[in-house]
């Protein structure tokens, strides 16, 4: 058996997924969250329950500390983003292109789509796991993933309009 020190080492490319999803790709945020949420499981190790899942447990802490960030820059001071700029636009390869558009088309998602479609679609999750991470019933999981699966599609095939609901 593993230390549990190594277990949740083995977990940190998944974790990095997950928190560059939640991030829009900011890697470097991305990485705080990383380092923050393992910090965080292993200064509370004795909260864990043996036995029950350890990659669910984490998330659930990345997630909370996640939604903790957004109130404090919700609530706090508001900072100006500067645009990074790349050394030479001209020179990307086609499969960057793609992989580019697939991550804009990623960004575009609402949040809680993206999330979603992230532990079902690349972790493998089973829909009652994403439920219990994010507090939210199966069926949520469930109809969030559909929207988000569709809106992907239709923004990859360059079809993609904003539809307003009628509200009566």
């Amino acid at each position: 058996m593993k230390p549990i020190e190594l277990e949740i080492a083995d977990l940190t490319p998944q974790l990095r997924r997950y928190a560059r999803v939640l991030l829009r790709g900011d890697v470097v945020q991305a990485d705080d969250l990383v380092q923050d949420c393992i910090e965080r499981g292993l200064q509370r190790l004795s909260l864990w329950q043996r036995g029950t899942d350890l990659r669910a447990w984490l998330f659930t802490i990345m997630h909370n500390l996640y939604v903790n960030q957004v109130k404090r820059r919700v609530n706090g001071p508001n900072f100006v983003e500067l645009d990074e700029v790349e050394a030479d636009p001209h020179n990307r390869a086609d499969s960057d292109a793609a992989v580019n558009d697939i991550q804009q088309a990623l960004n575009e998602l609402p949040a809680d789509q993206r999330e979603i479609l992230l532990f079902v679609a690349i972790e493998g999750m089973k829909y009652q796991e994403v439920a219990k991470i994010l507090d939210i019933p199966e069926g949520t999981v469930m109809s969030r993933l559909a929207r988000a699966r569709q809106q992907l599609r239709a923004r990859l095939a360059g079809e993609y309009a904003q539809t307003l609901r009628r509200v009566k």
